[in-house]
């Protein structure tokens, strides 16, 4: 028999996102996640060393490495996170991509949210 609090939990539509920010290194990815967390924004922060990123600028293609970010927080925070990574983040045009989570583990997804209470 499984326990009220394991297995799959659907939030209503749009309440807990994870957020795709890069970053030119770990130190500015490192900054970025602290002062999100401190700001209680986020609930927490994964950072992903290495990723090799080819994209269109000033109409030309580019490429470099670049640290990915991936930021989980509610809608509730959304905005304000959005704010406080294009003031604190050196490009021009930061990533600031939002993905809606449609559900995952009970507890996993109480934690996220009261995180942030």
């Amino acid at each position: 028999m499984k326990q009220e609090n394991q297995g799959i939990y659907m939030k209503r539509r749009n309440e807990v996102f994870a957020v795709l920010v890069t970053a030119p290194d770990k130190s500015t990815a490192r900054k970025l996640a602290r002062a999100a967390l401190k700001a209680k924004l986020i609930a927490c922060a994964n950072l992903i060393p290495a990723v090799e990123s080819h994209y269109w600028w000033k109409e030309k293609v580019e490429h470099g490495k670049e640290v990915l970010i991936l930021l989980k927080t509610t809608s509730a925070q959304v905005n304000r996170l959005e704010k406080l990574v294009v003031s604190l983040h050196p490009y021009d045009t930061p990533e600031f991509l939002v993905l809606t989570i449609s559900g995952g583990n009970r507890r996993y997804l109480a934690w996220l949210t009261n995180s942030l209470r």
